[in-house]
């Protein structure tokens, strides 16, 4: 009898437990200002920030539009007619009265009232009239010719850069030549986009395994002490300037590598590469050591167990599990190298050059706009292409961060999971 009646005073007790005590209502949330006010301030501060970015590529690619189009570019006239004009003259002229004392110009010796003689010309070989006669007939038809033309002379002067539209400005962009200040001149990025790639593969190569490697013994072999010391090093490195980082290799590593490699010119593209790649190792480090982490402890554990080492179990189990994020840690650091502009303009030489040798000056398209935009002449077809570059740069941003968020965590990530 006791236990048929326990179980049938069990069911009542749901109602115990989901009482309340008496005087609390818990379904009627408390309204809070400062809680409304930190969520609409958070929810503006998101708004506002997507909306200047794009404002941003608004106003990078409405600048970029003119170099495709067909704008002629203004032409100044300047009639000279026969009617010489007044002369501009500064104060009041008055007409000189008959009384005014002349001036008395200041001599030297004695003056008298001899005409001068007439100054005999200094001539080499002998020359007769009839040569004076035909140089003066000469002269004075060349003379009224001039003079006759010049009454209805019409001169233009050209303004901008030389071209009479931004369409001659357009067909250069696909050659080698970047000379903008010309009176023809040759707007080829393609010297600048080679470049580009040129310093990326060779900070790439040299920034992404020391990245890996040092993520993969951090999260794999380090103890926790060794751990909390090598991570914040490395991600301090992340808030070094650029400048700092261009400075040091202008001054220190430039030197030493030429002293290693005994290449002719000091600042070239494999010194700016090793300079990038040592601003991008923080990020290459610091998501690829996420990734790892991120990896489920059974695969270790089971690794492990069926008798693989540490170093077998790190190498091809840990690090293909985690192969999602490392890819996405590479784009990262891909995207870092190829916007980066003060290590580029104090590192690499500056030089455009279409050629595949590593220790030969480049020129990258994030150094060309932070060195000649200043001197530009706003809306000339200089200005226009320094805006052509920049949305260069947005377009492959933007397409990288595509790829690292929605194929990389994605797809590849489901891929590889099995799912």
């Amino acid at each position: 009898m006791t236990r048929e009646k326990s179980k049938k005073e069990k069911p009542g007790n749901t109602d115990a437990l989901n009482s309340s005590p008496p005087g609390i209502d818990i379904t009627h949330k408390k309204f809070r200002i400062g809680d409304y006010l930190a969520e609409k301030i958070i929810k503006g501060v998101a708004f506002l920030s997507i909306t200047i970015i794009i404002l941003i590529f608004i106003f990078v690619f409405r600048e970029t539009l003119p170099i495709f189009g067909s704008k002629t570019v203004e032409k100044a006239t300047t009639s000279v007619n026969s009617t010489p004009e007044a002369q501009e003259t500064y104060g009041d002229v008055t007409d000189k009265p008959a009384n005014a004392v002349t001036e008395v110009q200041e001599t030297y010796g004695d003056v008298t009232d001899q005409p001068a003689k007439e100054e005999v010309q200094e001539t080499y070989g002998e020359v007769t009239d009839s040569v004076g006669n035909a140089e003066k007939q000469v002269v004075q038809s060349t003379d009224s010719a001039s003079v006759n033309s010049a009454s209805d002379a019409t001169y233009t002067v050209s303004a901008g850069s030389g071209y009479d539209d931004n369409q001659s400005a357009l067909k250069t962009l696909a050659t080698k030549d970047w000379i903008p200040v010309s009176d023809k001149p040759r707007f080829g990025i393609l010297a600048l986009i080679i470049g580009t790639f040129k310093i990326t593969i060779i900070s790439m190569l040299f920034a992404a395994p020391i990245a890996i490697l040092a993520a993969l013994y951090t999260a794999v072999f380090a103890n926790k002490k060794m751990k909390e010391i090598i991570k914040p090093t490395i991600e301090l490195l992340a808030g070094f300037p650029s400048v700092v980082i261009g400075f040091f290799a202008l001054m220190v590593m430039a030197t030493f590598l030429q002293e290693v490699f005994h290449y002719e010119t000091r600042l070239n593209a494999f010194v700016g590469g090793i300079a990038m790649g040592i601003a991008a190792i923080p990020i290459i480090f610091t998501i690829t050591e996420d990734a790892l982490t991120a990896v489920p402890k059974s695969f270790y554990e089971a690794s492990l167990a069926i008798g693989a080492s540490k170093w077998q179990t790190a190498f091809f189990v840990i690090l293909p599990a985690a192969t999602p994020g490392i890819f996405a840690a590479l784009l990262l650091g891909i995207g870092r190298v190829f916007g980066e502009t003060m290590i580029a303009l104090m590192a690499t030489g500056n030089a455009a050059q279409m050629d595949l040798n590593p220790f030969t000056s480049v020129r990258t398209l994030a150094a060309t706009i932070g060195a000649e935009m200043a001197e530009v002449v706003f809306g000339d077809t200089h200005y226009n292409v320094l805006f052509l570059i920049g949305s260069l740069l947005l377009v492959f941003t933007f397409i990288l961060n595509a790829i690292a968020e929605f194929y990389v965590k994605g797809k590849l990530m489901k891929r590889i999971q099995g799912k």
